[in-house]
């Protein structure tokens, strides 16, 4: 019987996650991550990994609130736009391959119909047409630090982050490689569209509305 070798301190990493006690996963060490390496975690364990620059990091299952939002978004942006034969509106889990993302689950894609290509294979392998995320708790920062930048570096035209507590949205648009113009800010009496759905106006408030638990 063949004996194995236990794995040393430098297999054995905890994620820089959030929040902040995320398991020990045994890998590369941090800044060496690849796509590879994340095809092979434990993705049935309910967490959602992610990978930006060789960094890897975790989040744990969200609130009931959180996917109501994201149940909204399809409702009112992705299902009309597949109806309409636009684009195609996809909610996490699912895996996004881009520069420097290999890869990102993003709470909610959209890719335009042109652009279907990009989608094979299981994944979007490119950057798609708009990504918007929904805090959390725990994970502001991520949202509005991490991923913000890693999304502009990446190219991604649009980047939209709601706020469950604030009841607004903020609309990001790349204005130049690797930046994006000061927000547009929309609170929940206003109505928001992606520029790449302009047709598709959606009021900000009944992205929240009839949730029947709003706790976070």
């Amino acid at each position: 019987m063949g004996s194995e070798t236990a794995p040393t301190i430098d297999q054995l990493h905890t994620t820089l996650v959030i929040p902040t006690d995320a398991p020990v996963v045994r890998g590369p060490r941090q800044g060496h991550w690849t796509y590879a390496d994340w095809e092979r975690l434990p993705h049935a364990d309910g967490s959602r990994y992610e990978i930006i620059d060789g960094v890897l990091y975790m989040t744990t299952a969200p609130s009931y609130f959180h996917q109501w939002i994201l149940f909204k978004l399809a409702r009112y942006i992705a299902v009309p736009a597949d109806e309409q034969q636009l684009a195609y509106g996809i909610f996490a889990p699912v895996g996004v391959l881009m520069p420097g993302c290999d890869p990102v689950q993003p709470d909610f894609v959209v890719v335009r119909r042109e652009r279907v290509a990009i989608i094979h294979d299981r994944r979007i392998r490119g950057v798609p047409d708009a990504i918007v995320e929904v805090l959390s708790p725990g994970n502001a920062a991520y949202d509005t630090a991490t991923k913000y930048t890693a999304y502009a570096t990446a190219g991604v035209p649009e980047y939209g982050i709601v706020d469950p507590v604030r009841r607004t949205v903020q609309h990001f648009r790349l204005t130049a490689p690797g930046h994006y113009d000061s927000p547009q800010t929309y609170t929940a009496a206003d109505q928001f569209a992606l520029a790449c759905l302009p047709t598709l106006a959606v009021r900000v408030a009944d992205l929240f509305a009839g949730a029947p638990d709003t706790s976070l």
